[in-house]
């Protein structure tokens, strides 16, 4: 585990898209007083068909083309980010008041890598139960998923190498690499993300379709076809 952080760190952040042309210019926008104020942001693409990079582009440091697939599109931003601290956040989630500073206070005490609470909004009435369930889980096993917006030292995301390419579950296996290397800090404010896939499918079935993904994947199946059954499109190879 590295030292304390003693002076606030340089920081990146990492947003994987795919065909967000709808929601980018919004997402984007949110993080323009962060560049103001310094921080980098670049937009790793895999392959939109839509005007996506067209609209990030004005809006982001660097927008850089990757294979399809989260793990390999943030591993793609992270290799060209100039931080020391790599914030990774996707298109539909939007950061809590004074994220930067919150970070920078959790990594002087020691810690490598961390998380933000999560906000789902949507209009469905099991929205907030799913978002406390979610925390309870991720403080209780220091596991986080995407949505809420993982971040990590540069040194502690080079040393476990990234995320692995995989196709799903490149969140819960990057926290498992990094906390074999320190606790996550937990913060507690939270982010707010966009509840639309659990309102497209519907929440019970998605919840139950995730549970099922997750004990699978513990139990050694593969990620490729996990992805599928989650609905993501194979990227061609």
């Amino acid at each position: 585990m590295s030292g304390p952080v003693n002076v606030a760190p340089s920081m990146t952040i990492v947003v994987p898209v795919l065909d967000e042309a709808v929601q980018i210019v919004a997402a984007l926008t949110a993080l323009q007083p962060l560049r103001a104020a310094g921080v980098e942001v670049i937009v790793a693409d895999g392959g939109s068909g839509d005007d996506t990079v067209a609209l990030a582009t004005p809006l982001a440091d660097r927008v850089v083309a990757a294979p399809r697939g989260r793990a390999s599109q943030m591993n793609a931003g992270a290799t060209l980010a100039t931080g020391d601290v790599l914030l990774f956040l996707h298109a539909d989630t939007l950061l809590p008041d004074g994220a930067v500073t919150l970070i920078a206070e959790a990594l002087r005490t020691g810690r490598e890598w961390g998380f933000f609470g999560v906000r789902i909004e949507g209009r469905s009435r099991w929205l907030p139960v799913i978002a406390a369930l979610m925390n309870r889980r991720s403080r209780l096993t220091g596991i986080a998923t995407g949505d809420q917006a993982m971040f990590v030292t540069r040194r502690g995301f080079t040393a476990v190498g990234g995320f692995p390419d995989i196709a799903l579950m490149e969140d819960i296996e990057l926290s498992k690499r990094l906390r074999r290397r320190s606790r996550p800090a937990c913060l507690a404010a939270r982010v707010t993300t966009s509840g639309r896939r659990w309102e497209k499918h519907g929440v019970w079935r998605t919840i139950l379709l995730m549970w099922r993904l997750r004990l699978r994947h513990f139990l050694g199946a593969d990620p490729a076809r996990l992805a599928r059954e989650y609905g993501h499109v194979p990227r061609e190879s």
